[in-house]
């Protein structure tokens, strides 16, 4: 399952882009005749093409990682038996890249879209990507330059507005948030069944949140999320009778673990070596460092973290491509920082503009990257 593409003491890259979320969305544009730039996954091409459906439904639970549904949901679980297997996210294991990737069909290092908060060389700030704020910003206004510059650089037309655009079948996004927000899960799901009766050949994309925002403030297994995932798979398995003609892909962008909080403010000598704050995602952590400090900082790093982080240099992420293959993306470069540390253990590292959290993600350990592919 897992593919290390360097062995020894090099950088490992554990994300296999051969069967990835990027993948199955490849094979979704396949079957709705759009260019994909990526292989497809042959045994899903195989099942659209065999039962060639009317509908084809993607249902993604933010957070419901391969391994967590394993150790809460029962064996016999519909979910579960429906797995065909766990595949691999993209990295970083976090929704901005996650998402946009099964959305598009692209890799992050195709898209641009890297992490919750990333550094725009253009406008010299780090900004959330999905709302242009600036890190730090308390009164979280958005950007206009921000917007702007993400709207030129960054890759996000989705499946659904391509076929639209395409104009022979239709596409339909559902989400909790936007103009057309639903109220709840069970809204998603009753919309789902409502669109799956309209007629015509079309490709519903369903986004929902959770477990993952209540994961993030609650803990990974405390008994809120294990009945949310539980009423997911109950859900789930209702639905499906319910729908004629439709192959239903049911996804997640990544997992979680328990985390245990470091705060750099406690590190002032590695903060002296900073140019400005961290970026992309306290797992998987930008490092913007002064050129004549960087011999200190890697020592500095070293000492503290490496029991913890891995750290890698600018150079070893982008040969490594760690980020998937593809046309790089013009800011995907500056992005990156000077050095990419990647969280091996459940500890993270936390600026001072981070917000705490008990169950966390976007680290390099199997329960944050092996996301279920289940298809029924």
């Amino acid at each position: 399952m897992i593919k290390y593409v360097w062995e020894g003491d090099e950088m490992k890259v554990k994300n296999d882009y051969q069967e990835c979320l990027t993948n199955l969305a490849c094979s979704i544009r396949k079957y709705f005749n759009l260019e994909y730039k990526h292989n497809t996954l042959d045994y899903i091409d195989k099942i659209l093409e065999e039962r060639k459906p009317k509908n084809v439904v993607t249902i993604l639970f933010d957070g419901m990682g391969s391994n967590i549904i394993d150790k809460i949901l029962p064996s016999d679980s519909f979910l579960i038996r429906h797995r065909l297997k766990p595949i691999t996210t993209v990295f970083p294991a976090t929704t901005v890249a996650a998402t946009t990737s099964i959305l598009t069909g692209l890799n992050p290092v195709e898209t641009g879209m890297l992490g919750w908060n990333m550094y725009l060389k253009g406008i010299d700030k780090i900004v959330t990507a999905f709302y242009g704020v600036e890190k730090g910003d308390e009164t979280e206004t958005p950007l206009e330059e921000a917007i702007n510059y993400k709207a030129k650089y960054m890759k996000t037309r989705s499946i659904t507005e391509e076929i639209n655009l395409r104009g022979e079948d239709k596409g339909y996004g559902l989400f909790p948030f936007g103009d057309d927000a639903y109220e709840d899960v069970d809204e998603m799901f009753e919309r789902i069944v409502k669109l799956c009766n309209m007629e015509g050949k079309k490709y519903i994309y369903a986004y929902d949140d959770e477990p993952d925002h209540s994961m993030h403030e609650k803990g990974t297994y405390c008994k809120q999320i294990r009945d949310m995932i539980r009423y997911r798979n109950i859900m789930v398995e209702r639905l499906a009778p319910k729908l004629k003609d439709t192959v239903i892909f049911v996804v997640a962008d990544h997992g979680h673990i328990p985390v245990e909080n470091i705060h750099l403010e406690n590190y002032p000598k590695i903060l002296e070596c900073l140019e400005r704050e961290t970026a992309i995602e306290p797992r998987a952590t930008a490092f913007f460092v002064k050129e004549e400090k960087k011999d200190e900082f890697e020592k500095l790093f070293q000492k503290e973290f490496s029991e913890y982080y891995d750290l890698h240099t600018k150079k070893d992420v982008i040969e490594s491509k760690l980020f998937g293959d593809g046309e790089e993306n013009p800011i995907f470069r500056d992005a990156l920082g000077d050095y990419l540390a990647i969280a091996k253990t459940n500890k993270v590292l936390l600026s001072k503009y981070d917000k705490e959290f008990k169950s966390h993600h976007a680290g390099y350990m199997d329960d944050e990257i092996l996301v279920p592919l289940i298809v029924i």
